[in-house]
């Protein structure tokens, strides 16, 4: 291990900094998504109370724990449920796309820490985030990428309900 993450002497490790928002960014989560993450933070906690899950790597638990407290600290849950379904694009929404081939898509905008692209949920500040937000259904935004320039049309726009009490 790099000696840079880890004081001297084997039983006094330290935790590996937790990664750091870029600057001025807001670490926005959903409802959803802060949820998910305290009942991560419950699971790994209980399980190094009770010396259960053995088999996973304590330094890798315990890194967990800290990054999840950290994240937990400083985040700002934005409920999209707010809003009205075929309204502008906010965080939080699920928008249905085409590209100019007329290949669509489906995408819902989330925080930094909720983003899984291979199920749709990518970063507000994503490029093409970036380029759908405050758009509404019907029109045509310009997303940049490194291929060039390319016309997206927003076919859909809808938002979370929220949960019953």
């Amino acid at each position: 291990m790099n000696k840079a993450f880890v004081k001297e002497g084997a039983e006094d490790e330290t935790l590996i900094p937790v990664p750091t928002m870029p600057v001025g960014v807001k670490n926005y989560i959903t409802p959803a998504g802060f949820e998910q993450m305290q009942q991560e933070l419950q699971r790994l906690s209980t399980a190094r109370d009770s010396g259960l899950g053995e088999s996973i790597d304590a330094r890798e638990r315990d890194q967990r724990i800290h990054y999840l407290q950290a994240r937990l600290e400083t985040a700002e849950i934005v409920d999209p449920s707010v809003h009205e379904d075929g309204g502008p694009i906010r965080f939080g929404a699920t928008v249905t796309y085409e590209h100019q081939d007329g290949a669509q898509h489906a995408i819902t905008i989330v925080g930094l820490d909720e983003i899984d692209p291979a199920d749709g949920r990518i970063s507000w500040l994503s490029p093409i985030a970036q380029a759908l937000l405050n758009a509404e259904p019907g029109d045509s935004v310009v997303l940049e990428s490194p291929s060039g320039e390319e016309e997206l049309s927003v076919i859909e726009v809808r938002y979370p309900k929220a949960a019953e009490p």
